[in-house]
C-alpha cells in the first residue's frame, strides 16, 4: 500500500426513494461541512445486485442504516449512527449517549418500529 487515504473513508447505503433520509443525509452533509467530504452516499435504490455482491441483504439494508469503512467493515443501525455522530463535534455528545447500554436497546426498539410502520405505509414491504 502506498500510504494514501483511500477517498472514501466511508460508504453510507441509504435509502434514495425516502424523503426523510434524504433530508437526512443532507442535514448531516451540511453538520458535516468539510469532515464529510470523504463519504460516499450510495442509494440502495434499484441496486439489489450491488448490495448482495458485498454480502449485504437488500432488505435489511432498506430497514436499516448500514455504513461501510474504508477497510471492508460494515456497521449497522444504531452502531451506524454512532460512527456517523462521532465524525461531527456537535454530534459527539449524542453519539455518547445513544451508544449508553440502557439508552441503545430502546433507541434501537423504536428505530425498528418508526422504519416498518414507514415502509409499511409507503407499500414497500
Amino acid at each position: 500500500m502506498d500510504g494514501k487515504k483511500p477517498r472514501h473513508q466511508l460508504v453510507v447505503f441509504y435509502d434514495g426513494s425516502c424523503e426523510g433520509c434524504i433530508k437526512d443525509r443532507a442535514n448531516y452533509e451540511r453538520w458535516a461541512g468539510e469532515g464529510g467530504s470523504d463519504i460516499y452516499w450510495f442509494d440502495i435504490t434499484g441496486r439489489e445486485d450491488v448490495l448482495l455482491s458485498l454480502g449485504l441483504t437488500p432488505q435489511k439494508v432498506l430497514r436499516e442504516l448500514h455504513v461501510q469503512t474504508a477497510d471492508g467493515q460494515v456497521f449497522s443501525e444504531i452502531d451506524a449512527y454512532i460512527l456517523l455522530m462521532r465524525r461531527v463535534p456537535r454530534l459527539k455528545p449524542l453519539a455518547w449517549f445513544i451508544g449508553l447500554p440502557i439508552i441503545r436497546p430502546c433507541l434501537s426498539w423504536l428505530y425498528r418500529t418508526w422504519v416498518e410502520r414507514r415502509l409499511q405505509r409507503q407499500g414497500r414491504i
